[in-house]
């Protein structure tokens, strides 16, 4: 469960945080549309989970998401903020937890789920991406 922000300030700055088309996802969504890769954008790739995939391939059962560091936890460049720390703390903990429950629920029903962090190579990203798709594509 998320916790409540404490504070009006903090609900509306973290309300106008960017839920999709971020810069490397944009960047991502280019190279594969120009590959000839087609895809759905912000998609609920099943109705009995409620988490949406940056990119999903509905047909080839692959749905990928590309987190940011700070909201996601990355290892390598997440930062705990100094004010309302606990809060902070739990707030980021639930949302490396809901991350894992999505991607264990959605394997279980069959789903390939790729994770990349915001600070990849969107080149690098693609490529994993294509090759998982083409593995998943000469499968079926």
């Amino acid at each position: 469960m998320n916790p409540k922000p404490l504070d009006e300030v903090t609900r509306q700055r973290m309300s106008r945080q960017a839920r999709r088309d971020t810069q490397v996802e944009l960047q991502v969504r280019r190279r594969l549309h120009a590959a000839g890769h087609r895809y759905r954008v912000d998609y609920r790739p099943d109705r009995s989970i409620r988490c949406r995939g940056d990119i999903v391939f509905t047909r080839r059962k692959v749905v990928v998401f590309i987190d940011g560091c700070f909201w996601h936890g990355c290892p390598l460049h997440a930062t705990q903020p100094k004010n309302n720390a606990a809060w902070w703390r739990a707030k980021l903990a639930s949302n490396i937890e809901r991350d894992r429950r999505h991607s264990d629920a959605l394997r279980d029903l069959g789903w390939q789920v790729l994770r990349f962090w915001e600070h990849e190579d969107p080149d690098d990203i693609c490529g994993q991406i294509v090759a998982v798709v083409r593995t998943a594509e000469s499968s079926s």
